[in-house]
């Protein structure tokens, strides 16, 4: 179990005991449950795997519509992110926001959908960010296969949590966790070409991708040293055949003037 900065805003006063409560224990590697059944935004019974195996990768958030402070500022840093970002939402990547109240309704999701939709100047019936509600049970099923940890504050009404969202290839694996309530753009870009697994993006990100890796400490993609070495020495190896190249060529035509 990793610990994680949390914003206390919202458990001021709370038991600092329970602060043990509000966690993220990394699944990387495993594979949500996809068969689980949640409501969309137009009151439709869907499962997860609605949003998976379309060859992109997914960003999942775990929030809820009527939060009073935390969940607003994660999926704001989302959307400001994603706004930066010269990837395509819905045709690139998915995101996928799943309320954990399970007393929240469709038209709580679909207004958080239009107001963040409006943000990212996309049209109200795009399909690339899913804003879900259910059942207590399938809430809590999709929030221990990441490793989420929440709890609900009777006397506030309110549910404390972390901030973080994670990084999920097409087929539902967890690919990374990335953490806070602002998410560098380069780290989110990153993050779904590492998730999508070269199915996304140029050449020139997947070059870039090799170049860096996550350093868990720095809590980010920092710059991969030997790679960069090895690719300095590709490129450099590269430069030299293509000179002895034209150089050969140079010389073979002299060879055929003389004959």
């Amino acid at each position: 179990m990793m610990s994680v900065t949390i914003i206390r805003a919202q458990i001021v006063n709370q038991n600092p005991n329970e602060l043990q409560n509000i966690d993220v224990e990394e699944h990387l590697g495993d594979t949500i449950p996809l068969g689980l059944q949640f409501t969309d935004d137009h009151g439709q019974n869907v499962l997860l795997e609605n949003y998976f195996n379309q060859g992109k990768p997914v960003i999942l958030v775990l929030a809820y519509y009527e939060c009073p402070m935390l969940c607003t500022l994660v999926l704001n840093g989302v959307t400001q992110s994603v706004y930066k970002l010269n990837m395509q939402l819905g045709k690139d990547f998915q995101i996928v926001t799943v309320s954990i109240d399970p007393k929240e309704t469709a038209e709580l999701a679909a207004a958080k959908k239009q107001s963040h939709l409006k943000m990212l100047n996309q049209p109200e019936d795009s399909d690339g960010w899913a804003f879900l509600t259910g059942s207590e049970s399938n809430i809590h099923k999709l929030a221990e296969s990441v490793g989420f940890k929440y709890y609900y504050v009777p006397d506030r009404d309110e549910y404390a949590h972390p901030a973080v969202v994670m990084l999920l290839s097409d087929k539902g694996k967890i690919s990374r966790y990335l953490y806070g309530i602002d998410y560098k753009t380069n780290d989110l870009k990153l993050g779904l070409l590492e998730a999508a697994e070269g199915k996304v993006g140029s050449t020139l990100d997947r070059i870039i991708l090799y170049c860096y890796h996550y350093d868990p400490d720095a809590k980010g993609y920092v710059v991969f040293a030997s790679n960069v070495m090895k690719l300095g020495g590709a490129a450099m190896l590269l430069a030299l055949s293509g000179f002895l190249g034209l150089l050969w060529l140079k010389d073979s035509r002299k060879s055929d003037k003389h004959t």
